[in-house]
């Protein structure tokens, strides 16, 4: 990846949960970006990371978040940060597409632990 402007049409893609959408707008050793897009009534399972901290930020909608049993509810311009060991889950209980970023340090692949 080189340092120049990145989008959805030159970020790496993936499918996630069947119907959700992802594209990596940073991948590196020591970080991750990426924007996801979870259409209604989606959720992910729970699980936590060892190493990595995250970082939630909302850009379009409302995005719901289950921490350590408890629920936060996250609208368009906050975000939330769970640090490592935490087990967390997010759902999309509104009416439209949610849309957000997810940072990652380091990154969070292969270091996913269902809870």
């Amino acid at each position: 990846m080189t340092d120049g402007p990145i989008s959805h049409a030159s970020a790496e893609h993936y499918v996630w949960g069947e119907v959700c959408d992802g594209w990596h707008l940073v991948r590196s050793e020591t970080l991750a970006v990426i924007e996801e897009r979870m259409p209604p009534g989606t959720a992910e399972r729970r699980h936590f990371h060892e190493r990595a901290q995250q970082f939630f930020y909302v850009l379009t909608g409302e995005l719901t978040f289950e921490v350590d049993g408890e629920e936060t509810v996250l609208e368009a311009g906050s975000g939330l940060r769970i640090l490592p060991g935490r087990p967390h889950r997010v759902f999309n209980r509104g009416e439209q597409d949610v849309r957000f970023l997810v940072v990652s340090q380091p990154p969070s692949h292969g270091d996913r632990i269902d809870a």
